[in-house]
């Protein structure tokens, strides 16, 4: 299955609604201590999912669990030899997660305003 990367450029045209969506599913695959070990694993070059298992401790099953999350996010590829997986970092999705998170400091014209009689 290949993995999507998630376009967080300003010059995005998808829906707002799926943008957000989008940035969700993003910043999740951050959100759990093992997928950032995987990722701190990882800064060290390829490593074989066996490899990863004996590391963290974990079973086949949860591992493969946080491997998928990461792989949708886009944050780690995998390639097959035989029938061992190697993971390693897709460099680009880095760099889209300084664009993410720097998207929310930009203030936008398409922000919400509030009716002037809400607050005052």
């Amino acid at each position: 299955m290949a993995s999507t990367l998630i376009n967080t450029r300003p010059t995005d045209t998808a829906a707002p609604d799926e943008s957000l969506a989008r940035h969700a599913a993003f910043f999740h695959a951050l959100s759990d201590p093992r997928r950032l070990r995987i990722l701190d694993l990882l800064r060290g070059g390829e490593q074989c999912v066996c490899d990863l298992q004996a590391d963290l401790d974990i079973g086949q099953s949860l591992l493969s669990f946080h491997l998928k999350t990461l792989r949708d996010a886009g944050f780690v590829t995998m390639r097959k030899e035989g029938r061992w997986s190697h993971y390693q970092l897709a460099e680009s999705a880095f760099e889209h997660a300084e664009q993410a998170v720097a998207a929310y400091r930009v203030p936008t014209h398409q922000r919400r305003r509030l009716p002037v009689s809400c607050c005052g």
